[in-house]
Formats: structure tokens, C-alpha cells, sequence
């Protein structure tokens, strides 16, 4: 979560490398899932930061150009529901409920659905760093996914995977592999770990 400029900065840092982009600004156009996951960073930064009444004007600008923009590329994201690193693979409907948490290094396809379980409206799935998430699939309950873990495309998980590093996959979900998600995500923090900038915590 976001609490500090420091870590504002550290977030937007990590979720240009996850999504591969050598510019350091978003272009005006050809670049709107980038555009959004930069303004999600700002209002969390105000959300968690800037608590002053002072500032309650430009937060809820910022929130209505998020949701403005969220409706454009089709997705439904929360504040503080994902770590640094994240990779939006492109627009598309993605639903994510508001109590999910997602680790460092996701990265999520269209089609997606991370939600709670049936007649709650908290109990929602907690994500550890670098998942894989594939087109389609639908992780909801309140469960946990392990760090490492390739989610296939199209596959309903509403059970905990507590072993790091594998594939999971089908209708429910199951174990298929043990290759994970390391040729699927791109570790940004990692990458930002040796780096000796204003970045890093």
C-alpha cells in the first residue's frame, strides 16, 4: 500500500517496467491502460496520504477521472487492491472486488473476475506476489494463492493454493504443473531492489 511520495513513485516506477515501456510518460494516445494504472497509483497516494480537507476536492476530481476511465477501457479496479508491478495486459473487462488483495509483479489478462464469496461482500481472495492471472479465469472466496502461481486461462479457483510456484488450471481448479509463473511475469521490484535510487524503499 501505498504511504508515502516515496513509495508513490516507487509504485509507478515498478508498474512501467512490468508493463515494458522504456518511455518514462505515457504517449497522449496508444497508451491508456498505462494512463489508468498511473492515475490508480495517484489516487491511492491521495487516499492514503493526503487525508487534509485541504485536499478532498482534487481527490474526488481524480477518483471521477478514474472511474470516467474505468468504464472507457472496461475494467473495475479498487484502490489498494494491487501491489507494485502491475501488469494490465491490455483493455477489457476486468472485475475486481475492493477486499481482494494482490501481491507484487501480477499480471492479470482480460475477462477476468477476482470476487468474494457467495452472499458476502468481504470475504474476498488474497494474491501473493508474481501471479500469473489468464484470460478468463475467476478466483473468488476467501482464499489464498500462493507466490509464484500461473492461474490458467478460463479456470475457476474458489480453493486456497498454498504451494508457491506451480500451475494451476481447469473447472475447479487444479495443480497441472510445477512451472509457475516464472516466464509470465516480469519482476519489476526485483528489478528495482539493486538499484541505487529514489525508488527504493
Amino acid at each position: 500500500m501505498i504511504k508515502s511520495k516515496q513509495d508513490y513513485k516507487y509504485y509507478l516506477e515498478a508498474d512501467r517496467i512490468a508493463l515494458g515501456k522504456k518511455r518514462k510518460k505515457p504517449m497522449i494516445f496508444f497508451d491508456e491502460v498505462w494512463v489508468f494504472e498511473r492515475l490508480l497509483r495517484k489516487v491511492e497516494y491521495y487516499k492514503n496520504c493526503k487525508k487534509s480537507k485541504f485536499y478532498h476536492p482534487y481527490y474526488y476530481y481524480l477518483y471521477l477521472k478514474l472511474h470516467l476511465l474505468s468504464i472507457f477501457l472496461g475494467f473495475h479496479i479498487k484502490p489498494n487492491v494491487f501491489g507494485p508491478g502491475l501488469s494490465i495486459s491490455h483493455p477489457g473487462t476486468i472485475v475486481v472486488n475492493g477486499n481482494a488483495k494482490v501481491g507484487a509483479n501480477c499480471r492479470i489478462h482480460v475477462c477476468t473476475s477476482i470476487g468474494t464469496k457467495a452472499g458476502h461482500d468481504d470475504l474476498a481472495p488474497t494474491i501473493g506476489n508474481n501471479v500469473y492471472i489468464g484470460p478468463g479465469a475467476k478466483i473468488f472466496g476467501d482464499i489464498k494463492i500462493a507466490d509464484g502461481i500461473a492461474i490458467g486461462a478460463n479456470s475457476v479457483v474458489n480453493k486456497s493454493f498454498t504451494e508457491p510456484n506451480i500451475g494451476i488450471a481447469g473447472v475447479p481448479a487444479q495443480k497441472i504443473n510445477d512451472k509457475g509463473s516464472e516466464k509470465l511475469v516480469k519482476k519489476a521490484t526485483e528489478i528495482l531492489e539493486g538499484q541505487s535510487n529514489d525508488y527504493k524503499y
